[in-house]
């Protein structure tokens, strides 16, 4: 049975997929094809993570991710789509929104931050992947505004989970990247900060789960509907996968949500 993290979301099932028992970058939990591991092991993984939801293999949505902006509603027409058509058209996808019930959608991460999305009264989820470009890009604003013009949502009806990726210690990066951040207008004092670096110098690190959370609270989500997990993925490598800790070549949480 896979090990899953799971979120109290009142009528959704929520959660992060643990990495599992087992040697190597793999572990003995990875559903994402898109990362080198085996096609056998995948498969077995999906397959077990399927009968544990209760659903068939078609319900489970996942998007091939490639750090866009691109948003996917996945409907009775996209269901209606074969296989090869389907994985065509979650290719660069970023983000999933339905509102179809028994349908578990979401977004693979290692580090990157992973946000689950739920309008209670709609009764409409969606699964974002925001890693550092996507979250400058806004997709959480995207992704929102998504569910507004096609399902009549509204902010005030919207509760988030932050699931768990890098924090704010473990996340250095260059000036050129504090600078994107810094053009883009978010408020540099709340979410970036200088460590000291291996060199003696310092580098800035940018806070992904502060600034995400910024974005949500922005987009008009109330910071009281807004639950983070606080659970960085580079210190947690044993128990999440990290490529920054494995490197790209190793295993991807899977973070889902789905109408029960």
């Amino acid at each position: 049975m896979a090990k899953l993290l799971e979120y109290n979301i009142t009528a959704a099932t929520a959660f992060s997929t643990y990495r599992g028992g087992g040697d190597g970058c793999y572990g003995g939990f990875n559903i994402t094809p898109y990362c080198g591991d085996t096609p056998e092991h995948v498969a077995a993984c999906r397959e077990e993570l399927c009968r544990q939801l209760g659903i068939a293999d078609n319900r489970l949505i996942l998007p091939y991710q490639t750090h866009s902006d691109k948003v996917e509603i996945i409907d009775d027409g996209f269901l209606r789509l074969d296989k090869e058509e389907q994985k065509e058209a979650l290719n660069g996808v970023d983000a999933v929104v339905t509102a179809l019930h028994g349908t578990c959608i979401g977004v693979s991460t290692a580090d990157c931050i992973p946000v689950l999305l739920h309008d209670t009264k709609q009764d409409v989820i969606a699964a974002i992947h925001a890693g550092w470009r996507g979250t400058v890009a806004l997709i959480i604003e995207r992704t929102i505004k998504v569910m507004e013009q096609n399902y009549g949502c509204q902010t005030s009806d919207i509760k988030a989970i932050i699931a768990p990726g890098i924090s704010i210690e473990a996340f250095e990066v260059g000036d050129e990247v504090y600078e994107v951040f810094k053009a883009a207008g978010f408020p540099m004092h709340k979410i970036a900060k200088l460590y000291s670096a291996a060199d003696g110098g310092e580098k800035w690190h940018i806070d992904l789960w502060e600034t995400n959370s910024y974005i949500l609270q922005q987009s008009g989500i109330e910071k009281s509907q807004i639950h983070t997990a606080g659970i960085c993925t580079f210190t947690h490598h044993e128990e999440f996968f990290s490529a920054r800790r494995l490197g790209i070549k190793s295993g991807r949480i899977f973070n889902g949500i789905m109408l029960k």
